[in-house]
């Protein structure tokens, strides 16, 4: 293959000045880890509330959260994201859509990005929530009811801690998506990782550089979330369960 390798590219110091292409890189990845916790949050918040009200016994509400599950499961995110972006501020009240159209560019693409994912993931870590709820036996709930406990102090103090123990495992592999999910940002311009390394690309015409660095920086991140899950997975795993040997 005729090709001229340049690691030291990473070095070179970029068009506008004052840092180098490495510097790009390592802004990318910052903004790639903060969109992806933010997003998280909320997904974590909203997935649970979304999975208990799912597996409650009142028609309405368990319709309610699966209709929630359905549409943003359902709906391709790069369709989430257009929508958010460009959609969401024609309809929301005017002040507020001008609001967010004043904002900084930045602003408004790390918003709508953080959004889009947080309520897109959340669908799928409620389908999580749900399945740890039913995969736990009758009995326990029942033994609450005995106890004098109410429905809610039941979900509070009995099932929503042991189902959330015994998740962690496919947790995991929702969080490490939404890391890989927000590449998505780079098509409504948010610098993050991915897209600066096309913005790398352009200047440098050194695409094989550019491109094996960002799967580095991408796996890194694996690496780290999923030693810090098997930990977590560790220290909370039930014997009997999911993960929790014998």
């Amino acid at each position: 293959m005729n090709y001229n390798w340049n690691w030291d590219i990473f070095l070179s110091e970029t068009p506008s000045g004052g840092s180098t292409y490495l510097v790009w890189l390592l802004e990318g990845l910052q903004w790639t880890v903060t969109l992806s916790l933010t997003a998280w949050i909320i997904a974590l918040v909203l997935g649970f509330i979304v999975g208990v009200l799912r597996t409650v016994p009142n028609r309405w509400l368990a319709t309610l959260a699966a209709a929630y599950v359905e549409l943003f499961r359902n709906i391709p995110l790069l369709v989430q994201l257009f929508l958010w972006y460009f959609v969401m501020p024609e309809l929301i009240p005017e002040q507020w859509g001008s609001a967010f159209k004043q904002a900084h560019p930045l602003t408004q693409q790390f918003f709508s990005a953080m959004v889009c994912l947080g309520l897109f993931t959340s669908a799928r870590v409620a389908e999580q929530v749900r399945a740890g709820i039913q995969s736990l036996p009758k009995g326990q709930l029942a033994a609450g009811k005995a106890l004098g406990l109410t429905l809610p102090q039941i979900y509070r103090h009995v099932l929503v801690p042991m189902a959330a123990r015994i998740i962690v495992p496919p947790l995991t592999s929702e969080f490490l998506n939404i890391f890989k999910n927000s590449a998505v940002a780079t098509t409504i311009g948010l610098v993050e990782l991915s897209r600066q390394a096309q913005q790398l690309v352009d200047y440098t015409a050194q695409p094989y550089e550019a491109f094996i660095a960002v799967t580095l920086l991408y796996m890194l991140i694996n690496v780290v979330v999923m030693f810090l899950m098997r930990r977590l997975e560790q220290r909370v795993r039930v014997p009997g369960y999911i993960g929790g040997g014998k």
